[in-house]
């Protein structure tokens, strides 16, 4: 009997050491899993860089057509690859480069609608591009699907279809393959890009919280909506999504900065003609600020006038001079 008792005791304390041994080596692993997810994670946070200027372009279209597809491979193959649809460490934890690569997405998806529907057709009636047809659906898939298809996937099926278009236009003995430079396609894109930052500006000087008047109805006596609002809005942006509205702007800044100067070499002739050319080069330079370098550990979010720095409304600043350079291009455009 006292042999059984023993006999037990030890088998008891076996398992123990057992188990033991077992939780070591998992929280060991568990451990240096983190660290290296970590690291990687910190690598994976940095920004890509502006590219270089496109030199003078062979063929009309080629500079802008090159710069789109730059925004797309640089979301698919920069460190990490595409991050917004990760559901795994540390793509999982962070939050800023993916809020920077949708910024980018929404400039890749405007572009290419554009180049789909302008850009590419000499008027209304005349049929669109057929590889363009192909890749503008292709960036509108949703940006957060993991698989069965994956972003990625649906994203490089599009820079596939964007590449063939390009491979075409670059080809003397092709004529199908069109890019029409002119300014009545130029203005409605940057009809888009003023859409486009003019909600950023919003958002990003909602970081303060603030009482605006609605101006919804403002300027036409006959205009009507849907539903009654106050004539008096409290806008502010919730503190957890400060950060993200940030990211989301540099990124598409950061894409507006490539797509404009691709535009400046495409456009030449027609931003000469409408003496529009340095105003277009101020809008990058304002766009060019905002690139510049977070000092801080994270984006600071100081009352308007207060002791501490507010990094949504400095960047507020830029893009909304960036918005009145627009507004003032698309007029400069559309004058005789």
């Amino acid at each position: 009997m006292l042999n059984i008792k023993q006999g037990l005791r030890n088998l008891k304390e076996d398992y123990v050491d057992g188990s033991h041994w077992v939780l070591k080596a998992v929280g060991t692993v568990l451990l240096a899993y983190a660290l290296m997810a970590s690291v990687l994670g910190f690598y994976w946070n940095s920004e890509p860089d502006v590219s270089q200027p496109p030199s003078a372009q062979t063929v009309i279209g080629e500079a802008t057509t090159k710069a789109l597809l730059h925004l797309a491979n640089t979301l698919l193959d920069k460190p990490g690859g595409y991050l917004s649809n990760d559901v795994s460490l540390p793509g999982v934890w962070m939050d800023n480069i993916p809020n920077w690569e949708y910024g980018v997405l929404i400039q890749v998806r405007d572009l290419s609608r554009a180049m789909r529907k302008d850009f590419s057709r000499s008027q209304s009636q005349s049929t669109e591009d057929m590889d363009l047809a192909v890749a503008e659906p292709q960036f509108n898939f949703d940006s957060e699907s993991w698989m069965l298809p994956s972003s990625e996937g649906e994203y490089r099926t599009g820079v596939n279809a964007l590449t063939r278009y390009l491979d075409r236009l670059s080809d003397g003995q092709q004529s199908k393959a069109q890019f029409y430079a002119r300014a009545d396609n130029l203005t409605r894109w940057l009809g888009d890009v003023e859409t486009r930052l003019g909600s950023l500006s919003q958002r990003l000087s909602a970081s303060v919280g603030q009482k605006r008047l609605n101006t919804d109805l403002a300027g036409d006596a006959e205009a009507t909506q849907s539903t009654s609002t106050a004539s008096e809005l409290e806008i502010k942006t919730p503190w957890s999504e400060i950060d993200d509205v940030f990211y989301e702007a540099r990124g598409a800044s950061w894409a507006l900065i490539q797509l404009l100067r691709a535009i400046e070499v495409d456009f030449k002739s027609v931003l000469e003609k409408k003496n529009a050319l340095v105003s277009l080069r101020q809008i990058i330079r304002e766009l060019e600020s905002t690139q510049e370098t977070l000092w801080s550990p994270m984006v600071m979010n100081g009352s308007g006038f207060g002791l501490v720095a507010n990094h949504s409304l400095v960047m507020a600043s830029y893009i909304a001079r960036a918005n009145a350079g627009i507004i003032d291009l698309r007029g400069l455009l559309t004058q005789g």
